[in-house]
């Protein structure tokens, strides 16, 4: 895997993630052009970089792994495992209080040591990710527990595309 160095970002003749989390939108970007534009959820706590805090990490990232890729769709994650489940609203209604994470993961790590990297403020060991959320959750407004969350349709768009390395901008 290739790890993105910050003084060569954004990248050329390469594609990259960028997530404003003002927008609440992530735009997939080749070179200089938006390719595409989707609709997210981030940190109902806000924005900030802090374990435990429940907010959203600002800065460069990059995709440290993908999780997922032969699993079907509304698959249902714990720990960063199938869990064997696909989600339905009577699933759902067992487990009111479950934080669901569906379908596919992105997990980011990172690249600003001091800010998102290291210590208590790492993006990675407080497993921020991209994932999939059930279809009746909102997008356009933070409603996350920090995470980037994404309509299946998107998540397997982007999943598709983002090999580990892709670097991804997260921004207010």
């Amino acid at each position: 895997m290739f790890t993105p160095r910050l003084e060569e970002l954004p990248p050329n003749h390469a594609l990259w993630l960028e997530i404003d989390l003002s927008a609440q939108c992530l735009q997939l970007w080749r070179d200089d052009e938006i390719m595409k534009t989707f609709p997210i959820s981030s940190g109902q706590a806000g924005i900030g970089q802090q374990s435990g805090s429940g907010r959203t990490p600002l800065g460069w990232h990059y995709v440290r792994a993908r999780i997922g890729a032969n699993q079907p769709v509304g698959a249902v994650y714990r720990g960063r495992r199938p869990t064997g489940e696909i989600y339905s609203s009577d699933l759902a209604a067992q487990y009111p209080k479950r934080d669901w994470v569906l379908t596919r993961i992105l997990w980011l790590c990172g690249l600003e040591p001091g800010f998102n990297r290291g210590g208590d403020v790492d993006s990675q060991r407080r497993y921020i990710y991209l994932h999939g959320t059930p279809p009746q959750e909102p997008m356009g407004i933070p409603a996350s527990h920090g995470c980037i969350r994404l309509r299946d349709e998107a998540l397997l768009e982007i999943f598709d595309r983002a090999e580990p390395g892709t670097p991804v901008w997260l921004h207010d």
